[in-house]
């Protein structure tokens, strides 16, 4: 028994219906498959120099270590990537005792291929901690030819004065040395952001007053964004930000610390990188006289 015209209709209808929807799925996966494609030919060119780096090609990176993890790659892709499109400023390195004993003699490079013109040392934390290794490390910068700067990590509880001491007791700048620097990335937990801040402003005071030169501000982007921004307008800032996707130092960022896994020759184990914004000559103005 043949169907009937309607039934025929409804089945020919569905039919085409079925193939269109087939169509168009095939249509936005082939676009979809272009799309990846594409982006992931972009992001391949723009981060080419680094891939290159990472994957022993070319001059800069034939010495690359190639049983890294797919962390550590990301890591020297960016690094590297980095440097490259800031290498009309200067690169160096920070420091603690957490990066155990350093070959100071063979500190040259970070990331194989970039010169290292200054290291920043912790000196002291808090009201009482001196850094196991800072006279070592102190000593070994000056030896070395590097320029040098002494930081002190700020404990945002503990007494600013006692603080201001610690830092000054220990830490005696020559000529050719940084300003001291601030470290202050931490909340308080038993007073106020506004006490906080007159307290940074009385260990800033104190510490002026010891050495003549107004001490640099390091902090972490988003905690400077919320906590100090424009409350030390006179101040060189250093500043941590650590996110793949910011590929350029912002124009109000004096140090960008753009990395916790660099690699330098001499130290075994990751180091902090950082970027000076600004030639040779800017850096040099200032150090102490």
């Amino acid at each position: 028994m043949s169907k009937p015209s309607s039934t025929r209709s409804r089945v020919k209808n569905n039919a085409k219906n079925n193939s269109e929807r087939s169509s168009m799925g095939r249509f936005v996966y082939v676009v979809m498959c272009l799309f990846l494609c594409l982006f992931f030919a972009l992001a391949a060119y723009k981060y080419r120099h680094g891939i290159a780096y990472y994957l022993g090609f070319g001059t800069a990176a034939q010495k690359a270590e190639k049983t890294k993890s797919k962390e550590d790659g990301l890591h020297a892709i960016r690094n590297f990537e980095v440097l490259s499109r800031h290498d009309d400023m200067i690169a160096g390195i920070d420091v603690s005792q957490y990066q155990g004993r350093i070959k100071w003699d063979k500190v040259a490079k970070v990331e194989e291929d970039f010169p290292v013109r200054f290291v920043l040392i912790r000196a002291t934390a808090g009201k009482n901690k001196v850094d196991s290794r800072f006279r070592t490390n102190w000593k070994g910068a000056r030896d070395n030819y590097l320029i040098r700067g002494a930081y002190h990590y700020y404990r945002p509880d503990e007494d600013p004065v006692a603080q201001a001491d610690n830092f000054v007791n220990v830490v005696e700048l020559k000529s050719g040395d940084l300003p001291p620097v601030l470290d202050i990335e931490d909340n308080p937990k038993k007073i106020s952001m506004d006490q906080l801040r007159e307290n940074i402003q009385t260990w800033c005071r104190l510490v002026e007053r010891k050495y003549k030169m107004k001490p640099i501000i390091y902090s972490g982007d988003n905690f400077y964004k919320v906590n100090l921004k424009n409350r030390f307008p006179e101040h060189v800032l250093w500043i941590a930000n650590y996110n793949f996707f910011v590929e350029n130092i912002k124009p109000h960022w004096n140090f960008w610390q753009f990395s916790e896994r660099g690699v330098a020759t001499g130290i075994k184990g990751p180091v902090d990188l950082n970027i000076y914004q600004g030639s040779y000559d800017d850096f040099v103005t200032l150090t102490k006289k």
